[in-house]
């Protein structure tokens, strides 16, 4: 009983009584003890490692590299115009079988003229792509 009357006394005596709060703090302890490792539980993966294999490239890959102010470059040849790189991209295209094209981006190129090299490879036909960068540095 949260208070109670003496028989003589006109005084309420006010006590809380705190037995049944232990009681319902037992049950929520248990409770949680019991859901935390059902909660908790995971499915098992095994997540893949990261890892830079340098690939072997052949002869008949293609290297095109973008510098940063935006020239496209055919390995070591400096190509004049977009028409130049699309001509080029097409006879790449029509070869069997088709070279890699392997895209080397300056990192202070402007993205749109990597953009360029890529839609202009899409539109010639070519299927296979790459993208060259620089490995992560070992930590």
């Amino acid at each position: 009983m949260a208070f109670s009357l003496a028989g003589d006394h006109e005084e309420v005596m006010s006590a809380i009584n705190t037995t049944p709060l232990v009681d319902v703090m037992l049950v929520l302890l248990i409770i949680f003890l019991i859901t935390i490792p059902v909660v908790t539980h995971t499915v098992r993966v095994d997540l893949p490692k990261e890892r830079n294999q340098p690939r072997e490239t052949k002869r008949e890959d293609v290297t095109l590299s973008v510098d940063r102010s935006g020239n496209a470059w055919w390995n070591e040849l400096m190509l004049k115009d977009p028409a130049e790189l699309a001509s080029r991209l097409h006879q790449a295209a029509a070869t069997d079988p088709q070279p890699v094209l392997q895209i080397r981006g300056d990192g202070e190129a402007d993205y749109s003229a990597v953009g360029r090299v890529v839609f202009a490879a899409q539109r010639a036909g070519i299927r296979k792509l790459g993208f060259i960068t620089e490995p992560p540095a070992p930590q």
